[in-house]
């Protein structure tokens, strides 16, 4: 185990994607576990902020003004050398791009830890090779970064743990006049990936239907992209049943969806942030994989089914079916999700 001073001022360079920071709070509860004064902060985009303020191991969140993608070595720079003044001691670098280790280099940060990738060698001084056979997880590879390169797989690695306050909760519910006295499923049928991981909106529709029919409330979570799915979805319902049902898709913002997302009952959701979002708030959740696979990254909690097809062609990984068919989606069935979060409330976990 690794031994930290008691100074150590860390910085996490965060992906940009909302699982996958989900996600890197196992390395922030990590690094706490071993170290409890030492500091962390988080470089990441500031949309991620709703979910660095809902993680106590984050001190602070430092906004990264430069656009996904963009290389801009000049900002990059400039970035690393205002933060010099902060007097990091550590940096830990999640994504694997090459201009993702630049702004910790300029930053004059000693301890600059990472995986190989992209030719970042040099500006790494700790460059880790990647066994994938010994790390298949996306959680054991951002964990691992807490340890010295030695070391073995994390045996037990926190699962994330979003905080919600309970002013913040009361908000959100009466912002969108949300009634909690029946139980609540939540469905998140958005996939910011493509279509290919989307469930199709009927299949949505006759889950929302059984459980509208058995008195539950259901609320449509997702971005403004999602708007029309959930509409779909409201429209295959009849109008009795629609007075149980409401979209809220792009009418959040990801603080409220998250502050939402915690009353639910129960999660039905593609594999998406939503749905890591919702493992992280130890919600019990039903994971619906069609492209993909959970084999990399499955929702970090003990409480959810993970229900996919077993067809030649998935997983294939595509934003779309190639095939045109998206069988792998259509032929996982409503009664298998309603059969998983009855499961999953008699377990009552």
């Amino acid at each position: 185990m690794m031994t930290q001073k008691s100074q150590d001022n860390i910085l996490v360079v965060g992906p940009s994607w909302i699982g996958d920071m989900v996600m890197a709070q196992s390395l922030f509860m990590s690094l706490k576990a071993q170290n409890p004064n030492s500091r962390i902060s988080v470089l990441a985009p500031e949309w991620t902020r709703p979910l660095l303020d809902r993680m106590p191991e984050v001190e602070k969140g430092i906004s990264l003004p430069i656009g996904h993608g963009q290389l801009n070595l000049g900002g990059r720079k400039a970035l690393g050398r205002s933060l010099r003044p902060e007097q990091f001691t550590t940096a830990i670098v999640l994504p694997n791009s090459f201009k993702s280790a630049l702004i910790p280099f300029h930053a004059g940060i000693p301890k600059r830890i990472a995986w190989r990738g992209e030719w970042r060698n040099l500006l790494l001084s700790d460059c880790r090779r990647l066994n994938k056979e010994k790390f298949p997880l996306m959680v054991q590879r951002f964990a691992a970064l807490a340890f010295p390169a030695s070391s073995e797989p994390p045996a037990d690695i926190p699962q994330p743990q979003l905080q919600t306050d309970s002013t913040s909760v009361e908000t959100a519910l009466s912002e969108f006049a949300l009634d909690t006295s029946s139980k609540v499923l939540a469905i998140c049928p958005g996939a910011e990936f493509g279509v290919a991981k989307q469930w199709p909106v009927e299949h949505f529709a006759r889950t929302c239907e059984s459980f509208i029919d058995r008195g539950w409330k259901i609320w449509i979570f997702g971005s403004d992209k999602d708007s029309q799915v959930a509409k779909d979805i409201l429209c295959l319902l009849s109008e009795q049943q629609r007075q149980s049902c409401v979209s809220l898709a792009g009418k959040t913002s990801l603080a409220q969806a998250i502050d939402l997302l915690s009353m639910a009952d129960a999660v039905v959701s593609n594999d998406s942030g939503l749905m890591h979002i919702a493992a992280a708030l130890d919600k019990p959740v039903v994971a619906l994989y069609g492209s993909t696979s959970p084999d990399f990254t499955p929702p970090l909690t003990d409480r959810a089914e993970l229900l996919s097809t077993d067809i030649e062609c998935r997983p294939c990984f595509k934003r779309e079916c190639p095939l045109g068919h998206k069988k792998c989606l259509m032929d996982l069935k409503p009664d298998r999700a309603i059969n998983a979060v009855n499961k999953l409330m008699a377990q009552g976990l």
